[in-house]
């Protein structure tokens, strides 16, 4: 039957292009042939392609390089004009009854030409905006699109206030981020003007595609599919979006296909009833047992089934039926998933809890957050990059990303492949640390947004919540931008802003398959609300999520952690490779200047040095930066990698603890910066231990200063039904040697989807006689039928105070290598040779025409004789590395 109706609907759509070519919907992309010119005609550019924007076109990526930051900042200082030419046919002139003219974004404030005439202005890079232009359309056709310098038509909406007696911080960001003022009076991405990750480049251009959509009666721009389930039955909730020209309520018939659900397709009718032009909108459910659906799961917990559904929509104009003259024929296709998913707030003694439940089952939610993968954003829906980046995220086990609200609601490539991998997104929009204006044109221009945006993305099984803004509750109740002085207006714009306008807009769009949305991030999620959205302390760990951040404590000590029902941010900096650094260094840069110039954090080096000095050693003789950048990954791995455990390892406590997020996945340049993942894709160590930290069987070791013992956890995330027996080992070692000197095993049973406390072993029962503090450590192993699930270490002294480490006599060997010439996928193997303990062995390939790889393992301890690395890049041709294209650091060198 399916194999049969999956014939029948090749054969219709196939007969429908055939027979209606004249009535369908007809797109055409106007992404080639333009050129731009600056105000005063001095700069000019031809032949571009879309999406394009000022930097990328004048100077590709270059901005990136060296000091261009800066350098280039003249650009985005000038006013900019894009324009076109395009013909049309006389015939779709004379017979068509409306062509759009559809922008599918547009950064920022512009003012659209058409044939000279203004077609109308645009101030929201987020937003579509469509123009019906049949009326001025001519067979030659003049397209101009003028955009204002963002940084002075930020400083003109500022001044206004100004002049008023008015101002909405923060003006401008700290001097270090050598950026720009008033990003919030823009509707554009705030990360655009710096962050302190990221340069300032005020973007500007046509960053989305531009359609000509020719229609005669209504098109199908939009569909929506929530899904809810009872004990038999799957509902369907689907609403089809449209759009129109008319001003009268018109007549259609919408075909809808599920091939792999449905044995025939299903008609919904309007034959005898309007849709009206004022929402038009078709509104219907479709029931499907629960036997005939595969469960959608988030990554490793499931697989990640996907249905096709697909729409043909027939629109027409009055009641005696469709004529050729006055019908449209819209199609689109959509992929959804089955899943249901909760926020669970339920009350407890001490709080209440928050955590995830999806198809009935809780779970942990492990991962990161994403910033925009490229600064700009014409470049951030690169394929390539965006692939990597989520499978990097998946490959070390995670299962949710936030989507950050300074950067941009990503492409529809972003989400679906999230939907593809498992990878649940939390949901910002785009507000984020700052306050803003809440005049009529702007929650205007803001609810538009939501809509579209919320229209777009809610279908997706991977969108598990929508968040209305980043960081902006706990920035007005703590007064970080001098708020308090006008409190009461800034709390009032606060809430008419996210709960009157964002938040009301998405309950309405997108809330029926996915918990109701959270007002901001952090927050005291339910219990928010007694305070109506503004709490005294957001960042209550007894209730909803938290961020946390402390750079003068030792971040090696689990003691200095919050103990959170969710941290949904949290991290700390390091510094990119050194082959990453010498692709964007001038002729005449110094590394260590041009390091200081890119770390925006206030406090400079001072934060990544601390990190170090607390257990590592760091040469201060160092004017490559090559010991600082390694040592600042080791201690930013062990950093986040201590973080993250002790929240795995609270889940079944009193705590509660259901989600770790740490800050941030990847990078927008070559800076110091909180990401795993460098700007060319390359992992830092902390991407490579967080694929064993975060994996889904994991022994974790936690020292607990008060009781001078350490905390024994087992972690199973999985949820089959049996018990896993598994060996528990305990092996130690002295700094100088190989092989343990001192081992014990026991026998543990792992439960599925639980963690629970092993044991607490105090100190003075491991290191004895001529073992101590400071020439041994401790490696535990998890292992069934000999076969290693797990591995951690305790240090119980700072690392640059051991006794004993000695110069590991270490030789690589290159043993076999292979490309195959038609993928050009080259793949080594590397033989790591020791004689006596590596600590964090590094290895970095440098090779100018290798700039992304992979390795199976990085910056680990290694206590085997022998140690076999995999190394895997793409190259445009087979690349014949040698050893000295292999650079192997370890901390021993630092030490000796």
């Amino acid at each position: 039957m399916i194999l049969r109706y999956t014939v029948i609907l090749i054969v219709v759509l196939v007969e429908c292009y055939r027979s209606a070519s004249s009535e369908s919907i007809r797109e055409v992309e106007l992404s080639s042939g333009w050129s731009i010119k600056n105000q005063n005609g001095s700069v000019t550019k031809g032949n571009l392609k879309l999406p394009s924007g000022i930097y990328s076109s004048l100077y590709a990526e270059d901005v990136l390089l060296s000091y261009n930051d800066v350098n280039m900042r003249w650009i985005a200082y000038d006013n900019w004009t894009y324009s076109r030419t395009f013909k049309v046919e006389k015939s779709d002139i004379e017979n068509i009854q409306f062509v759009n003219l559809t922008f599918h974004g547009i950064d920022t404030i512009s003012t659209i030409y058409l044939n000279g005439d203004v077609l109308g202005h645009t101030d929201n890079m987020f937003v579509r905006y469509t123009y019906n232009i049949r009326p001025q359309l001519k067979e030659e056709n003049v397209l101009e699109v003028a955009i204002l310098s963002p940084v002075w038509a930020a400083k003109k909406l500022a001044d206004n206030l100004e002049a008023k007696n008015s101002t909405i911080p923060p003006n401008c960001p700290d001097a270090r981020y050598h950026g720009e003022c008033h990003m919030n009076m823009l509707r554009k991405m705030q990360a655009s003007f710096s962050w302190d990750w990221g340069l300032a480049a005020p973007s500007m251009g046509i960053w989305k595609t531009v359609t000509l959509e020719y229609y005669e009666v209504a098109l199908i721009r939009d569909i929506d599919v929530a899904v809810s389930r009872n004990n038999s039955h799957w509902t369907m909730d689907i609403r089809v979006f449209l759009e129109t020209g008319i001003e009268k309520n018109f007549y259609g018939e919408l075909i809808f296909y599920a091939v792999e659900l449905l044995s025939s397709p299903v008609t919904v009718s309007y034959r005898n009833r309007t849709i009206k032009y004022t929402d038009p909108v078709i509104h219907f459910q479709q029931t499907i047992p629960v036997e005939d659906v595969a469960l959608w799961w988030p990554n490793g917990y499931g697989e990640q089934k996907l249905y096709p559904l697909h729409f043909t929509m027939n629109a027409w104009l009055g009641k005696q039926g469709p004529k050729p003259r006055d019908r449209t024929i819209s199609q689109k296709s959509v992929r959804i998933g089955f899943r249901t998913i909760e926020l669970v707030q339920e009350e407890l003694d001490d709080g209440n809890s928050f955590f995830f439940r999806v198809n009935g089952v809780p779970i942990f939610m492990k991962g990161t957050n994403y910033i925009p993968s490229h600064i700009l954003p014409e470049l951030s829906a690169d394929q390539s990059r965006i692939k990597r980046l989520l499978s990097s995220a998946k490959e070390a086990h995670m299962n949710m990303i936030r989507v950050w609200g300074g950067g941009i609601y990503e492409s529809d490539y972003f989400y679906d492949l999230a939907d593809l991998n498992g990878i649940l997104i939390w949901q910002d929009m785009m507000f984020a640390c700052a306050m803003y204006p809440t005049h009529t044109s702007f929650l205007d221009s803001v609810r538009t947004e939501v809509i579209q945006n919320a229209k777009r993305l809610a279908r997706h099984p991977s969108v598990a919540i929508f968040a209305t803004n980043n960081e902006n509750e706990v920035a007005l109740a703590q007064d970080w931008y001098g708020t308090f002085m006008n409190r009461a207006q800034f709390e009032e714009d606060y809430r008419k802003l996210y709960v009157g306008t964002i938040n009301h807009e998405l309950r309405i769009i997108a809330d029926s398959s996915r918990p109701d949305p959270l007002i901001s991030s952090p927050s005291n999620g339910v219990k928010g609300i007694e305070d109506r959205f503004i709490s005294k302390n957001p960042q209550d760990p007894k209730y909803g999520d938290v961020h946390f951040y402390d750079i003068l404590k030792d971040s090696w000590d689990p003691d200095i952690y919050p103990r959170p029902r969710f941290a949904s941010e949290y991290g700390f900096q390091s510094l990119p490779a050194t082959g990453a650094w010498k692709r964007v260094l001038g002729k005449n840069d110094k590394i260590d200047e041009l390091i200081d110039h890119r770390q925006h954090h206030p406090y400079g080096m001072f934060v990544i040095n601390n990190m170090v000095l607390r257990h590592l050693p760091l040469p201060f003789d160092d004017p490559q930066m090559e010991g600082a950048i390694y040592l600042s990954q080791i201690a930013q791995a062990m950093s986040v990698k201590v973080e993250t455990e002790l929240y795995r390892s609270l889940r079944s406590t009193e705590y509660r603890t259901m989600g770790a997020l740490y800050w941030q996945l990847n990078d927008v340049w070559v800076a110091p910066s909180w990401s795993s993942i460098d700007f060319y894709g390359n992992w830092k160590i902390l991407h490579y231990w967080a694929r064993d930290f975060l994996a889904p069987i994991s022994v974790i070791a936690l020292f607990d200063w008060r009781a001078k013992a350490i905390n024994l956890t087992l972690v199973r995330d999985d949820i089959t039904d049996t018990i896993m027996e598994v060996d528990v080992t305990m092996n130690l070692f002295l700094w100088s040697e190989l092989y343990p000197k001192k081992s014990i095993t026991w026998q543990a049973e792992l439960k599925p989807n639980s963690d629970h406390l092993n044991k607490v072993i105090p100190l003075d029962q491991i290191f004895m006689d001529r073992f101590t503090q400071s020439n041994s450590f401790v490696e535990f192993l998890l292992s069934t039928d000999a076969t290693v699930l797990s591995r951690t270490y305790h240090f119980p002294s700072k690392i640059k105070s051991a006794v004993g480490i000695m110069d590991p006599d270490l030789k690589v060997e290159i043993s076999s290598k292979y490309c195959r010439t038609e993928s050009t996928k080259n793949s080594y193997s590397l033989a790591i040779k020791i004689q006596r303990p590596a600590l964090f062995v590094y290895i970095e390939i440098i090779h100018s025409s290798v700039t992304t790889y992979t390795l199976s393992k990085n910056g680990f301890l290694q206590l085997d004789p022998i140690q076999m690395v995999h190394l895997e890049f793409q190259s445009k041709k087979c690349i014949d590395l040698t050893l000295d294209n292999i650079k192997v650091t370890t901390v021993n060198q630092y030490m000796l």
